[in-house]
């Protein structure tokens, strides 16, 4: 069974960092979830069946957050005593903010206009965005170790990728 100790890194054997490989997330995810799975512990005790469910859910809990950027972020970030995750925390930089209040407003014209072709072009520049976002959260997270800096970049990712997937459903209306 798995150390329900171990944060989401150790549990799945990568490096606590920002970028990880993938793959080897893939692979870890894969190989403990063939180990834990409740399926492989139907013939058990009611106890070792709970224990197995808790196991499997802790391990696709990691695996998830892990595979995405914001969730791998805030957990990096609480190893280290930073709270990026609170809801009740809205600040964000103004210039930023201004930006994406204007995005929301072009995006809920375009939808009610059903047009596909502006709701695309803005999820191509919110990803684009977002991958910048990433690109610094690296370089803060992984090469400087600035994990207070870090945590407004973690925020924005997460307003942008909110964004990202609220254009993403709009898009899918226009379409319908």
């Amino acid at each position: 069974m798995i150390d329900f100790s171990r944060n989401h890194f150790e549990l799945l054997g990568v490096p606590a960092r920002f970028r990880v490989d993938e793959d080897a997330v893939e692979r870890a995810y894969r190989v403990l979830q063939a180990e834990v799975h409740p399926d492989r512990h139907a013939g058990r005790d009611d106890a070792d069946q709970r224990l197995a469910m808790q196991a499997s859910a802790r391990v696709n809990e990691a695996y998830r957050a892990l595979k995405t950027p914001v969730l791998r972020a805030q957990h990096l970030l609480a190893l280290h005593g930073i709270d990026a995750a609170d809801e009740r925390d809205t600040s964000l930089a103004l210039d930023f903010l201004e930006i994406q209040l204007e995005r929301r407003e072009a995006v809920a014209e375009a939808a009610a206009a059903h047009d596909e072709d502006a709701l695309a072009d803005m999820l191509t520049a919110v990803r684009r965005e977002m991958r910048a976002r990433e690109d610094e959260l690296e370089r803060l997270l992984d090469r400087e170790e600035d994990f207070s800096r870090g945590r407004d970049k973690v925020r924005e990712l997460k307003f942008l990728a909110k964004l990202a997937a609220d254009i993403d459903a709009a898009l899918a209306d226009a379409e319908a």
